[in-house]
């Protein structure tokens, strides 16, 4: 038996095991050699201040964001879980689909909608007649935690919504027969049995709100800085990376914590109830009151989660402005300019990527990145199900879900790019590090999914002497074939939007479209803000198109 465990292990399991000491152990050891360095050297006293500064406004916004999420989450997930309309699927798209967005896209679309120049800004102006615009949240600790609430509710209502409507009704029912309020029932019978997902939605939403990266770079401006933001000011800016190793250990400390904390309450915080299997909560809304609540949530849901979208999109085929290297008069209107400007290298500049490369280099990575995740996600899944004791290889092959991507980031940089293979190809390491991310979320798909194989199908084949290998092609490949492309879906989404990691190992001659996007909203006129919002509805489209995808797939298998 050992022996097949053996046999089992290396055949399976060495190869996720290998990738993961080179690319995530190996980079995180020399971070915490500069961090070594860090202490040893001359900071004094205003070390302290550099740690405490950006630690402290990390945790500040983490904790604000996160309950604001579950405030405006909580009334979308009850309405979700109770309450069957019209256009609801419609709805809890609208939902999901900020989730999966790059940074860079929902920068763009705030920008758009929010901005000095935005469709807002512009409305006001012009009913108003107003000179300057009227909402000045931009560069702000609003348009943070705006973006943070946009970004993360989908978390909250799939966790607590998922929950709620899987909640036996009898227990409430008998509680209403006995005269029990709605108040008194919600206290004492629902939220005691939805304690463990809220518990875990919030740790799981604060994990992404303190993990922050390119929210804060790009529209909370140079007057913040977390963590993340400082690793990278420190990395590429100041090139302080003694400091920078320093405050990326603190980072994955903090971030280990908050995981161990999550995978504990979801151990302990299992609730033993009869599943509502026949939906008997979901009800036809009756009543005007009824009816009125749930029209103006779906108004607000509306406003706050399409309505960013729907303002990026206009922003690309609208021209508003005269751009820097016009004179005179110019003409307002419907334009596909910035389209057709993306091939053009209006400026002759001499480094000068178009950005439909910059679209072709992500699409490359991507797809490097699903070949690579979907054969160490298979192997790993795989050898986790036939070794059910290994918990220490489980816990290994979790350990970049804790870790962010700045922290990777600056691993590759300090480790690999010194190698000449890498100084000759640098563009190897930007799918290794969108694998690292992706890797995580892949094998926590695939793993379930293995789970449920019969075991006398493995036996069968085992006594007809096929190896594990020939087991895993003739058996497992075909039965896991739809979780397989979901999980490589979400890698698929998860490197085209990739901005923490890639910004410290993308060339300037290899741009990845998040990077293009933040050089352009960077850059001065309106052409290249144009532009920028042209390259982020291109994301944008491709993103929502593999969701789409993901989520016909997920139907399927529920129905």
């Amino acid at each position: 038996m050992n022996q097949t465990r053996r046999q089992i292990f290396f055949s399976l399991g060495i190869f996720p095991l290998i990738f993961l000491l080179t690319f995530y152990a190996l980079p995180l050891g020399i971070i915490f050699q500069k961090a070594i360095e860090a202490f040893q050297g001359s900071f004094g006293s205003d070390l302290f201040t550099r740690i405490s500064a950006p630690l402290g406004f990390t945790l500040f916004q983490a904790i604000l964001s996160t309950l604001l999420t579950i405030l405006v989450g909580f009334p979308i997930a009850y309405v979700f879980s109770h309450f069957s309309f019209r256009g609801k699927r419609f709805f809890q798209i609208a939902v999901t689909l900020p989730f999966i967005l790059p940074t860079v896209v929902v920068a763009a679309a705030f920008n758009s909608l929010l901005g000095a120049n935005g469709w807002l800004n512009l409305l006001f102006m012009h009913v108003f007649t107003l000179v300057d615009p009227p909402i000045q949240l931009m560069n702000t600790i609003w348009i943070i935690l705006l973006a943070h609430v946009f970004y993360n509710t989908s978390i909250f209502i799939r966790m607590v919504g998922a929950g709620w409507a899987q909640l036996e009704i009898e227990q409430e029912q008998a509680a209403r027969v006995l005269g029990a309020s709605p108040w008194q029932r919600f206290y004492h019978i629902t939220l005691p049995l939805l304690k463990p997902s809220i518990v875990s939605a919030f740790l799981m939403v604060f994990l992404f709100d303190f993990t922050s990266f390119g929210v804060i770079l790009l529209l909370g401006g140079p007057a913040f800085s977390t963590l993340e933001v400082e690793i990278y000011r420190q990395t590429t800016q100041l090139l302080n990376l003694p400091l920078a190793g320093l405050l990326s250990i603190l980072q994955l400390l903090m971030t280990f914590i908050i995981s161990l904390l999550s995978m504990r309450d979801k151990k302990s915080g299992v609730v033993s109830f009869l599943p509502d299997i026949n939906s008997e909560r979901l009800r036809r809304p009756t009543g005007r009151y009824q009816k009125i609540m749930i029209s103006i949530l779906l108004v607000c849901l509306v406003l706050f989660f399409v309505l960013p979208e729907v303002g990026l999109i206009m922003r690309s085929v609208v021209k508003l402005e005269a751009d820097r290297t016009q004179l005179g008069a110019y003409q307002t209107g419907f334009t596909l300019t910035y389209y057709r400007e993306l091939f053009k290298n209006t400026r002759r500049s001499l480094f000068y990527v178009p950005p439909i490369e910059a679209l072709k280099n992500s699409l490359l990575y991507a797809l490097a990145t699903m070949l690579v995740v979907g054969i160490l996600g298979i192997s790993a899944a795989n050898a986790l199900v036939q070794m059910r004791r290994a918990k220490w290889l489980r816990a290994l092959l979790v350990l970049p879900l804790g870790t962010s991507s700045v922290t990777l980031g600056l691993g590759f940089l300090l480790t690999f790019t010194r190698l000449s293979f890498f100084q000759q190809f640098p563009q190897v390491l930007i799918p290794i590090a969108h694998s690292l991310v992706a890797l995580p979320v892949v094998i926590n798909t695939l793993y379930p999914a293995l789970s449920t194989i019969p075991t006398n199908m493995h036996a069968a084949a085992s006594n007809l002497g096929a190896s594990p290998l020939r087991t895993l092609q003739m058996i497992d490949l075909p039965l896991i074939r739809k979780p397989l492309l979901v999980g490589a879906l979400y890698a698929f989404i998860l490197s085209l939007g990739e901005f923490g990691a890639t910004s410290f190992l993308t060339r300037p001659d290899y741009p990845t479209m998040p990077i293009a996007i933040y050089r352009y909203l960077g850059l001065p006129g309106a052409l290249n803000y144009g532009q920028a919002m042209a390259m982020a509805c291109i994301l944008l489209t491709v993103c929502a198109a593999a969701m789409f995808i993901m989520e016909g797939l997920t139907n399927k298998d529920r129905e």
